[in-house]
């Protein structure tokens, strides 16, 4: 998988994913990227970083490529997690190497630093932050996107943000983050699914006074063109190793919550985030799966080469999750039901991924009404009014319907 991955950046092959009403709805959607005649002029005889990965394209060919083809003078790139190229496991640390193809400097923003320092940008004129997001709170690159802006905002940098469509943009749902669980998958007081692209999130870190001391960063966006928060889009490359399919991505929000248990989420299998089962479940559910060792994906899966028993979504229709424009609390309550040992449930102490339940659903709240049987509509009502008062001050930096 990690040579499959790496060859995808090398040879800038997308991957269109399947669902026709899906290509449909996207193929009038232009990126920030792609809309070059407007900031091609901002980069011309400018010493230019650029946050990448795989993500960051133009049409088929990755955007470091296309601008240094056009005579930028590209002379560093910063790589999130999972690296530059993409094939780095989730959560492995990132070392700092040198790209084979360009030899460009990459600087791993994923290990031993998290941030751009004064050293690294002081021969940088323009950063530019390109990075496609699934908008959830949990999924560490909005992290890194406030890295950035703050090592902009200290240096005086501008940073150039292209943006990109939020697959899960219509979806703002689940408790605000009670900022006493602040952690690596949860730094800001917002919802799981937030409903915004990166370009509107940056508009908010600068608004809400989120950056280091307050900080403003100065930022230019280019928005996507032709494209609302309701509108469906099929990414034309996968955004991590593991959210590898349509499928998983609007999943993601609701099955991510299962890191915070005892079961495996499909890590350790080709479908992750549409699978869900442990061990125990064997005398509960016929659907099984087993979780092996995935270089690029999961080295150390949960219940490694074990059956694990459970419910298979991959046919699931996730026109329901549209429709209702909430995250899935069902299975969470049905599989901690079905589970015969209820004190292990939210047990992590198996897994080497990080995250617990408190932290991913960002409310300690969350697991007590699992674990009493409250209602769907009991723990959604709980999330209010913190909720309403988010969508309320979202408005105030979008960009798009």
């Amino acid at each position: 998988m990690r040579l499959f991955y790496a060859l995808l950046f090398l040879t800038g092959t997308c991957l269109h994913f399947s669902g026709a009403a899906q290509k449909a709805a996207s193929k009038n959607i232009i990126t920030g990227a792609d809309q070059t005649e407007k900031y091609i002029g901002d980069l011309k005889n400018k010493r230019v970083a650029i946050l990448a990965n795989p993500t960051t394209i133009i049409g088929k060919k990755h955007l470091v490529d296309s601008l240094l083809k056009r005579g930028i003078n590209i002379v560093k790139v910063f790589g999130p997690e999972h690296g530059f190229r993409g094939n780095a496991s989730n959560g492995a640390n990132v070392r700092d190497e040198k790209d084979s193809a360009t030899g460009i400097k990459i600087i791993s923003l994923y290990g031993a630093k998290h941030k751009p320092s004064a050293e690294d940008l002081a021969d940088v004129d323009i950063m530019i932050f390109d990075i496609q997001d699934v908008g959830c709170r949990f999924y560490t690159y909005i992290n890194v996107l406030k890295e950035v802006m703050d090592a902009c905002a200290e240096n005086n940098k501008l940073l150039l943000v292209l943006d990109r469509p939020n697959p899960n943009g219509y979806l703002v749902d689940g408790p605000v983050l009670d900022m006493r669980y602040t952690s690596g998958i949860g730094r800001f007081p917002i919802p799981i699914a937030h409903g915004m692209t990166i370009g509107e999130f940056a508009q908010m870190l600068n608004g809400e006074g989120w950056l280091l001391n307050k900080m403003k960063c100065r930022i230019k966006i280019i928005p996507v063109a032709n494209y609302t928060h309701d509108m469906p889009y099929t990414l034309p490359v996968k955004p991590s190793p593991n959210l590898n399919t349509p499928q998983s991505i609007l999943l993601y929000p609701s099955t991510c919550l299962f890191e915070g248990t005892i079961l495996n989420l499909g890590r350790g299998t080709y479908f992750p985030f549409t699978v869900l089962g442990a061990p125990a479940l064997k005398d509960k559910y016929s659907f099984s799966f087993t979780p092996v060792s995935l270089a690029g994906m999961s080295e150390t899966p949960l219940h490694m080469n074990e059956a694990c028993y459970g419910i298979d979504l991959r046919k699931y229709d996730v026109n329901e999750l549209r429709k209702s424009k909430r995250i899935n609390l069902q299975w969470m309550m049905e599989l901690y039901k079905a589970y015969p040992y209820k004190d292990k449930f939210f047990d992590r102490s198996q897994s080497s991924q990080i995250g617990n339940i408190d932290g991913l659903s960002g409310d300690a709240e969350f697991k007590k009404q699992i674990v009493a049987g409250k209602s769907v509509k009991e723990i959604q009502n709980s999330w209010e009014p913190k909720l309403s008062q988010y969508k309320t001050m979202r408005k105030k930096y979008l960009l798009y319907l």
